[in-house]
């Protein structure tokens, strides 16, 4: 294969100068990227990583891209509704897992770049658990992360759920983390400054008392991907410089609010995904931030 790739590009005149390779790529890993490059190089080409070219571009999403996007956000909403739907004390984490991959698949909803974590208990605290045999108990917090997937394009959302009534500290943690996604709603605008976003939302944190229960809050890119993950090259949080970065017209990122519960007894996931375009900026998803009680 590699020598028909590298043939055809002979034939086209396309190996007289320098050749990208995508290197920091799951798929094809290294181990397979430096075989193809040394077939290049026999060819008198010089071949540099050409990851961030590549990467720069899938950061910018066309019209149709935000349309797939859109799509996916609606096949996630779907699959989360199931979820809410079926899950309850005595089903094992798989059994729900697999009600969510049923009805995307039914909705047109293709195979996920991480598969899903349906997460109970104490594993809650665990983001990316996968999900297994273990019974979920009356009681229990659950939590689901799933992406809607069209034609490869993500859109990512979470949500926590209680298996019966949660203990009020429990459900204040909760609350608090859901009540976040007002502010964004009323902040987000094209060319919003990512600093400016994230100090108001530390300060939001804070003011409510759960900064320091600080799991992770902060979000990343989102697009067209393959297994083995779905997270883009730029990535965000209250912690790190981002050199006055904006989220300019064609960006899309998901926006996490994730916070250990007291006692570090599990962990709240709240996660949407959000778009900017020319004209606004909106989060993705019909299923209301908060705690939800089955």
């Amino acid at each position: 294969m590699l020598d028909w790739i590298v043939g055809e590009l002979k034939k086209e005149n396309w190996l007289t100068g320098k050749i990208g390779v995508e290197m920091w790529s799951y798929r094809p890993n290294r181990a397979v990227s430096e075989m193809f490059q040394k077939k290049l190089e026999k060819n008198r080409c010089r071949v540099i990583d050409g990851t961030d070219i590549v990467r720069g571009l899938r950061t910018m999403k066309s019209p149709k891209e935000i349309e797939y996007t859109e799509k996916a956000a609606r096949i996630a909403d779907i699959g989360m509704r199931a979820a809410i739907e079926t899950v309850k004390a005595g089903m094992t984490e798989l059994e729900v897992y697999g009600e969510i991959i049923k009805v995307m698949a039914k909705a047109g909803g293709e195979n996920p770049a991480i598969t899903l974590p349906v997460s109970s208990g104490k594993k809650s605290a665990c983001m990316h658990a996968l999900s297994s045999r273990k019974r979920i108990a009356k009681g229990d917090i659950v939590n689901i992360d799933i992406c809607g997937v069209y034609n490869r394009y993500h859109a990512n959302m979470a949500r926590t759920l209680s298996i019966g009534n949660a203990h009020p500290a429990v459900k204040k943690v909760v609350q608090s983390s859901a009540g976040s996604f007002d502010l964004i709603r009323k902040m987000i605008t094209p060319n919003l400054s990512v600093e400016d976003m994230m100090n108001s939302l530390k300060a939001y944190y804070e003011k409510t008392g759960i900064e320091k229960n600080n799991l992770w809050y902060g979000g990343y890119e989102l697009g067209i991907a393959f297994p083995p993950d779905w997270v883009g090259s730029f990535a965000y949080d209250a912690y790190t410089d981002q050199k006055d970065r904006l989220f300019v017209p064609g960006t899309v990122i998901n926006y996490e609010s994730n916070f250990f519960l007291p006692r570090r007894a599990g962990a709240s996931l709240q996660i949407n995904t959000i778009i900017f375009t020319e004209r606004e900026a909106k989060l993705l998803g019909e299923i209301q931030n908060d705690l939800i009680v089955v």
